[in-house]
């Protein structure tokens, strides 16, 4: 089973991930912000990570760097509520295999997860 860590400050949008990608027989792990996103990584290591940008304590920018650190081969996926180019750039160039706009259609997020898992 492939291993989904959710890391978002929502409550609600991790849930939701979570549901929809159980659903699909993912095993979801949650994480509410940049720090918990790299303790749980080095723990667990996911087969893909589902990334907020803006969080608390650490960004999601600042936890995808060191993710990175932790495993070059990290599959990471970044979601934001923002539409700025330069942080979807900034991603891009940290190593994050896509970076989609919330709210993430299922459809969407399925094709990405795909695509970072080949």
């Amino acid at each position: 089973m492939t291993k989904v860590l959710i890391v978002d400050d929502s409550f609600f949008i991790r849930n939701r991930l979570a549901g929809q990608l159980s659903k699909q027989g993912f095993e979801t792990i949650l994480a509410g912000d940049g720090v918990e996103a790299v303790s749980t990584f080095r723990l667990i290591k996911p087969d893909i990570v589902l990334m907020d940008v803006t969080m608390p304590r650490k960004s999601g920018l600042e936890a995808l760097a060191e993710i990175r650190q932790i495993d070059p081969r990290a599959r990471v996926i970044v979601l934001t509520a923002l539409d700025q180019p330069a942080v979807a750039t900034e991603a891009i160039r940290l190593g994050a295999k896509d970076f989609l706009a919330k709210p993430v259609d299922n459809t969407v997020l399925l094709a990405s997860m795909e695509r970072a898992l080949k």
